[in-house]
């Protein structure tokens, strides 16, 4: 299927949880790319045009630096893919990379239950 690029110069992104190892469903085995890199998923917060989306974006090999809840992030190479199986589908992302761009913003994550009360890195 296409991949479809997204633009996300208009988008303040967001660390929403640290990224975790992405594993086959049957083995319980990390995947990998092609090249056999190890595939992570990063859960973000895409705040744009007034609303939040919670997006999850897969990228090759761990990403840069430490991103941990509230982190601001630059994501490259952002592609959205359309998949279908049986009578089920849906849209995957996946970045080139993920890269924090400050650290983790102390009042941008409510202590304990993590709502978030400012957007972090603008």
């Amino acid at each position: 299927m296409k991949n479809l690029p997204i633009d996300t110069s208009a988008m303040t992104l967001m660390c929403a949880a640290p990224p975790t190892a992405v594993v086959d469903f049957e083995s319980k085995r990390p995947k990998a790319d092609d090249n056999g890199v190890p595939l992570y998923t990063v859960q973000l917060v895409v705040l744009h045009d007034g609303g939040a989306e919670i997006m999850l974006v897969r990228v090759a090999g761990s990403p840069a630096g430490s991103l941990v809840q509230g982190t601001p992030v630059r994501v490259a190479g952002l592609v959205a893919t359309q998949w279908a199986m049986g009578d089920r589908s849906g849209v995957s992302f996946r970045a080139d990379r993920i890269e924090p761009t400050g650290p983790a913003s102390s009042s941008s994550i409510a202590a304990g239950n993590g709502a978030a009360t400012g957007p972090a890195g603008k």
